[in-house]
């Protein structure tokens, strides 16, 4: 008995006919017909009912037909868990990821990963939210972390990526850092108003922050003057704690190692950082891919 003989007899169970078997199993009529009488042989049973038009399952075929039905589709599940495995012994897995993914530990992330499945290439595609998005969507990359603040689609002035699922990873506050000898770096909090005659050091056009910032900023009657803009939260920093300016960061980053600022909360329920894992839904992962989304989903 083996397992072509088992899916002759499961085909012929469903079919009815020895030719429509045959033609579902890609074989001969006569072929399928002397494998099954070789199964019957070896088992020495009759397992098809031939007195009639139509070949039915004797009540040994029927037994038979509901094992075999189980043995191949075991067989299947661990053909296809095998070929998964070899899928992540090798291949590539490209991520795209922002900027500002907040407390989300990329690296450790993709350290764990790579610990786990060492044969597959890693790559990290660094973007604005919406260039990533783009990215998944021409299939650039595999998955992407994006920022999403809420209404971010809103604020992009943008419908939402057709077959892009996103799935919120981390979400924190927005906050303010000032040089630490700034007249407001003492404050419990602030409200973005008492912000408007200040210089800020901020994200290029096109960033979440700042379209959040520039939104805020517009509620509260003015527009921020931007004296330096860079996509990079180390030279923010860096900038903020010379004194050129103030800037708007996650918490995380703003409470990184790093240059001495202050970090101010802002009294603004508006200003949260959420950031995305994005995939796309109508799309087949591999299983690198599978195995990275499990892996962060947890």
């Amino acid at each position: 008995m083996d397992l072509r003989q088992l899916g002759y007899l499961v085909a012929l169970a469903e079919d009815g006919t020895f030719t429509g078997a045959a033609a579902r199993s890609h074989v001969s009529q006569p072929s399928l017909s002397q494998q099954i009488q070789r199964l019957e042989a070896e088992l020495g049973i009759a397992l098809v009912d031939r007195t009639t038009r139509r070949a039915s399952m004797t009540q040994a075929g029927t037994v038979l037909v509901e094992h075999a039905r189980r043995a191949i589709a075991e067989i299947e599940t661990a053909r296809a868990e095998l070929a998964d495995l070899v899928g992540i012994q090798s291949g590539r897995l490209t991520i795209g990821a922002t900027q500002t993914i907040g407390s989300v530990d990329l690296s450790g992330l993709l350290a764990r990963f790579h610990h786990r499945y060492p044969g597959v290439e890693l790559t990290v595609r660094e973007g604005l939210s919406l260039e990533l998005l783009d990215a998944l969507s021409a299939d650039e990359v595999d998955l992407a972390f994006v920022t999403t603040a809420g209404a971010f689609f809103t604020l992009a002035g943008i419908d939402p990526p057709p077959g892009v699922e996103m799935q919120v990873v981390a979400e924190e506050p927005l906050v303010a850092i000032l040089p630490p000898d700034h007249p407001l770096a003492q404050r419990r909090e602030l409200k973005v108003a008492a912000l408007r005659d200040e210089r800020f050091v901020g994200f290029r056009m096109g960033a979440t922050i700042r379209r959040r910032l520039n939104q805020v900023a517009t509620q509260a009657g003015f527009t921020p003057r931007l004296l330096f803009e860079t996509n990079d939260v180390t030279r923010i920093r860096s900038l903020v704690a010379e004194g050129l300016g103030i800037a708007i960061l996650p918490r995380s980053d703003a409470e990184r190692p790093g240059p001495l600022v202050a970090i101010v909360p802002l009294n603004e329920n508006q200003l949260v950082h959420q950031v995305s894992l994005a995939q796309r839904s109508d799309r087949h992962h591999s299983p690198a891919a599978r195995a990275f989304l499990e892996m962060t989903l947890a």
